[in-house]
């Protein structure tokens, strides 16, 4: 059974291709809006910078013109920034982080929102904000990127209500470390400091964080919106 058009931002890194893979595995037709058009799985992969208004609404219409309407919207893209307390950070370094994964957020669903608002109802699409952890608690030497993600996290709950009453549901994940790329590059100090952090012992896989957000695209929700599903193996 086809759902539709699915855009996962960032479908070229290891959370973006598990989520990709899973929705295309569910029946979407999956968009992959990414700086690499490598995104095995998705029916579409463009180039896009997804800092860039002009090419985030140039990706909307062609996602739509390429797979129809689009009913499911994965704000994913990020980058970690560097390791460093807040005023040790270059400002070019902070506008990097909070362009790309929060800004990025806002662009996508200023592009997508009014294009679900156009589908029939009563459901007319699903939005999935990738937050964090470090959002909801803070880490030392992570500003930018836990003010990044807890910005994602405000903005599914503004926008879960503003669209409470028009069919679409909006709500944020919370995955703790994850095993990427990202977490490959840890020193030996910095993983053994967050793995002493999770009761559970060990990192998210992206197949987790997958399937997290295939059911907050799925059927089976239908009352929760502006909520935050937590991914911290019992960190928080």
């Amino acid at each position: 059974m086809t759902r539709g058009a699915a855009v996962v931002t960032g479908g070229a890194g290891g959370i973006g291709r598990a989520i990709t893979a899973r929705l295309a595995a569910e029946g979407y037709a999956v968009a992959s809006w990414d700086l690499s058009r490598d995104a095995p799985g998705a029916a579409l992969a463009l180039a896009v910078d997804v800092t860039d208004a002009a090419a985030v609404e140039a990706a909307a219409s062609e996602t739509e013109s390429a797979l129809g309407p689009i009913r499911a919207l994965v704000v994913n893209a990020g980058v970690l920034g560097p390791v460093a307390r807040v005023w040790e950070v270059p400002v070019e370094e902070v506008r990097r982080v909070l362009d790309t994964n929060l800004l990025s957020g806002f662009l996508c669903c200023r592009a997508v929102v009014p294009r679900m608002l156009g589908n029939p109802g009563p459901d007319r699409g699903r939005i999935v904000l990738t937050g964090s952890v470090v959002g909801q608690e803070g880490s030392a030497l992570a500003g930018p990127y836990a003010a990044s993600k807890a910005g994602l996290v405000a903005l599914a709950k503004v926008l879960g209500r503003e669209l409470a009453t028009e069919g679409i549901l909006v709500n944020a994940i919370a995955p703790t470390v994850v095993r990427t790329a990202m977490e490959a590059g840890l020193d030996e100090a910095q993983r053994a400091d967050k793995l002493r952090r999770i009761p559970m012992g060990r990192f998210a896989e992206p197949e987790e964080v997958a399937a997290m957000v295939a059911f907050l695209l799925g059927p089976d929700l239908t009352f929760s919106t502006g909520a935050v599903f937590d991914l911290s193996g019992g960190r928080l």
